[in-house]
């Protein structure tokens, strides 16, 4: 190659690249650790959003079996008119159910479950096909038989009754024949949370139990397989312009499971960002590995400079180097991240009865790629610009034991600017960008945090008192010097164990709130579907059976808000943390007073005896999360009538207490003469089980076609979900932490080409390595316990955010977790720096000598 080739950019970057695959003969040697920091961000960004993208492909490909048929039409507490049934016939072929939940009991009434009740008419279903053993013809197994209608239940339900196939259950005022025990179910994801077991019959055994009451909480579903030609989203909007009161909910295959979607997509969102925080954490690794790599060739690159290379020839070699092994990282990452649908497609169908098909995700691959390149290079470029303006006669005369160069701007700027890159990447693909938006500003923040804890660190150490024992300040003499190991040590293990902390205490409040604290508040019953003429007979009932309890009962009907300000509420476009008042139907009521655990925080309440315009009591957290105030408007389906009802006034609701507590609260005027049921509560201080249970069946005995649900229950139901995402989000947690282990080590081994020379220079002046082991003990054990007292203070200071202020539960600190955390940083920093010390230790003093 001739000179001028040299000169030109062309020539330079052959040129450079020939020296870099020349270097890179060597091994990789340094590299690990930067290799397994780019290999785990990637894979778990690429595993994750596989996964997420395999899941949400299953629902759409089995769209129509999952909602049961092409469209479907949902109405609470009615059936559908004659001239709406009589249009829904005619887009094609329709299959009626109704489910609602009810009380299933033994024959001898000794014993009773809670049960999701549905059922179906000859034409179910649709598509998919229900499984049931014995396999026989569904219609078959629900026929009446000498006077009594059979059903089907998974085997959940015969365990919690001890019951068998052909054994006989009292459900509302008729014996029901078990007949079978139900496999699979095609379209449960689209009836949403189910509660508690399956319960399936036919409509005319659900009409024999007598359970269907003017106002009871059942929902009537129409399922329709549109005729050729037809279409779900053009057969949705004709039926809300033909039947624009009808108040019903449509929805069709295209989101089949909207709540289950809605949850994967924002799992998936929070485990990416953890994900991306893992990858970022290891790019502080990037930037050791490359610091430390490049520290090792200073000879060369001092060589390099001495016989005319430029700095930006200097760079374009080892930039290539680097780059060409984050590739290696990537490729491995996507590897292990493409694997990851395979690898989990079984359990997965086991929990969701989705079909997982495993297959290769080319988008989520790429995007796992993309963030993993743009990350190294961010984190490449700072160490890269601070070596390519030295000198060669200072690469020579430092050693890299203490000088550093300044980095250009330009270098500093690209890495901002590719860290900006990267921001705005994860918030383009954020389902929520809000949530995005304050991850990536508490990640960005926790590093400058962090940053300045170290130096912290280092000034208080740099003050410290002279102390006479030769460890202790020798160990205090690092912390502060030249090159120090402080700022890679907190900023490496102080973001793991941070997310860790705060992740667990969320956990710890949760499950402490859940299972204590509102257990100790909340009743002991909910009593659902109380017919307004057995109201009194009921509560006479349920004051023989617990003479010393509490019971509170209220009005209640279900509607659906259809509208806000005479805005369709499909128009508008609400926060998602008051998403949840606008979707599906809401519980509904009316009062003349001001409801228990509520206070009024603005307006005034409607006179006793009110008679005029329809009012309305709206919670205040909510009513501000929907933009509405005093004098706006709402508009509710009920029964299929449209009312419109002005604010009167806002209060603040005791959610937490788990009493009756109603987002709206009617004037008593609005509902006048619409049919409907009771909800009550029942509280039983100090009640024992054996007591709660005497209750529950004797209401369940005297009252069948009310539903009891023990609120204890309930409440392990909660807690057993809890535990699941907290299992999750604990192993999402685990993936940073072992990041940031990853760059501890990393870190520690960077420093000790730097520690050779120490030890060196002090075992010739007389310390004995079990000084120096005591010193370097001492060091990262300080620099351990500094870490984990941050950890603490600043995982419990976003724990107390999110259970405080987002949450509105109270907060308390867990020690246990104070103390693992303080315990896993000493064990990680103490462990990791002892093991690359006592090699250090182990060094010739003659060589190393020669070398200073």
């Amino acid at each position: 190659m001739s000179a001028g080739d040299a000169t030109r950019p062309a020539g330079d970057l052959r040129l450079a690249w020939r020296f870099a695959l020349r270097e890179m003969r060597g091994g990789l040697k340094g590299f690990y650790i930067f290799l397994a920091c780019i290999t785990l961000g990637v894979a778990s960004i690429a595993a994750v959003n596989s996964v997420s993208q395999m899941m949400t492909q299953g629902i759409a490909q089995e769209g129509r079996a999952i909602l049961g048929g092409d469209i479907r039409f949902g109405l609470g507490q009615r059936l559908a008119t004659p001239d709406e049934e009589e249009w829904m016939r005619g887009q094609g072929a329709v299959a009626r159910s109704a489910t609602m939940r009810s009380m299933a009991r033994l024959a001898d009434g000794s014993d009773q479950t809670l049960s999701e009740i549905k059922a179906v008419d000859g034409a179910y279903p649709l598509y998919g096909a229900v499984l049931t053993e014995p396999a026989e013809p569904l219609p078959s197994l629900l026929e009446a038989r000498d006077g009594r209608f059979g059903a089907v239940a998974p085997s959940e339900f015969y365990g919690r009754l001890g019951l068998d196939v052909g054994d006989i259950v009292l459900v509302g005022d008729s014996e029901i024949e078990l007949r079978g025990v139900l496999a699979r179910e095609p379209d449960i994801l689209s009836d949403g949370f189910v509660f508690a077991p399956r319960l399936m019959l036919s409509l005319e055994g659900l009409a024999a139990t007598g359970l269907v009451q003017p106002g009871s909480l059942v929902e009537n579903i129409y399922k329709i397989r549109l005729s050729e030609g037809r279409d779900g989203a053009t057969a949705s909007e004709e039926a809300g312009e033909r039947f624009p009161d009808a108040g019903w909910s449509i929805r069709t295959s295209e989101r089949a499971a909207p709540a289950l979607q809605r949850n994967i997509e924002r799992f998936s969102q929070f485990l990416t960002l953890v994900g991306l925080t893992a990858l970022i954490v290891g790019g502080v690794g990037v930037a050791n590995a490359v610091n430390a790599y490049l520290d090792a060739k200073r000879p060369v690159i001092a060589t390099f400079k001495s016989l005319g290379g430029g700095g930006r020839f200097v760079v374009s070699i080892y930039l290539l180097q680097i780059m060409t092994l984050a590739g290696v990282g990537i490729v491995l990452g996507l590897v292990l991240g493409a694997l990851a649908p395979f690898a989990t497609a079984g359990f997965l169908e086991s929990v969701i009865p989705v079909s997982a098909d495993a297959s290769i995700y080319p988008g989520a691959l790429a995007l796992a790629a993309l963030f993993g390149a743009l990350t190294a290079l961010a984190f490449a470029l700072l160490p890269l610009g601070r070596t390519r303006d030295v000198a060669a006669t200072a690469l020579f005369r430092t050693g890299g034991t203490g000088e550093k160069g300044r980095i250009r701007w330009t270098y500093l700027g690209a890495s901002l600017g590719l860290a900006l890159v990267i921001a705005a990447l994860a918030i383009f693909i954020a389902e929520d960008r809000r949530i995005a938006w304050t991850f990536l500003l508490a990640t960005a923040a926790a590093f400058v945090i962090l940053r300045v804890v170290a130096f912290v660190i280092q000034k208080l150490a740099a003050r410290a008192p002279r102390v006479s024992s030769t460890p202790l300040r020798l160990a205090i003499g690092n912390i502060h010097r030249p090159g120090a190991l402080t700022a890679s040590v907190v900023l490496s293990l102080g973001l793991g164990l941070t997310l860790l902390v705060a992740l667990t205490s969320i956990d710890a409040n949760l499950r402490s709130e859940i299972g204590t604290n509102i257990a100790s508040r909340a009743p002991n019953f909910f009593f659902v579907d109380i017919q307004g003429a057995e109201l009194e007979a009921f509560r006479g009932e349920v004051g023989r059976l617990a003479p010393r309890g509490e019971l509170q009962s209220v009005p209640m009907l279900r509607g659906r808000i259809t509208a806000l300000n005479g805005t369709d509420v499909r128009e508008l476009e609400v926060p998602p943390e008051g998403a949840w008042v606008l979707r599906g139907d809401r519980g509904l009521t009316y009062a003349d007073e001001v409801p228990a655990n509520s206070t009024l925080t603005s307006g005034e309440w409607w006179p006793q005896g009110y008679d005029g315009e329809p009012l309305v009591s709206f919670a205040a957290q909510e009513a501000g999360e929907l933009g509405l105030s005093i004098g706006d408007t709402v508009t509710v389906n009920v029964l299929g009538r449209t009312i419109t009802a002005r604010i009167a006034n806002l209060r603040s609701v005791e959610w937490e207490s788990l009493s009756i507590n109603f987002v709206m609260v009617f004037s008593p005027n609005t509902f006048a003469g619409a049919p409907h049921a009771w909800l009550a509560t029942l509280e039983m201080p100090d009640a024992t089980f054996e007591e709660e249970r005497a209750v529950l069946s004797g209401v369940s005995n005297a009252f069948p076609a009310v539903t009891s649900v023990r609120v204890g229950e309930a409440l392990d139901a909660v807690n057993d979900l809890i535990a699941q995402l907290a299992l999750a989000i604990r192993a999402a947690a685990a993936v940073a932490l072992v990041a940031s282990v990853l760059v501890l080590s990393g870190a520690l081994a960077a420093g000790n080409r730097g520690r050779v020379h120490d030890a060196v220079v002090l075992k010739t002046l007389g310390a004995t390595r079990g000084t120096l082991i005591r010193a370097y003990a001492t060091e990262y054990g300080l620099l351990g316990a500094a870490t984990a007292l941050f950890a603490v203070g600043a995982g419990a200071l976003s724990a107390w955010f999110v259970i405080a202020r987002i949450m509105q539960l109270p907060f308390s600190l867990d020690w246990t977790v104070a103390l693992a955390t303080l315990v896993l940083s000493l064990v990680l920093t103490v462990g990791f720096g002892l093991v690359g010390t006592w090699r250090v230790l182990g060094q010739k003093a003659a060589p190393v000598l020669r070398e200073l």
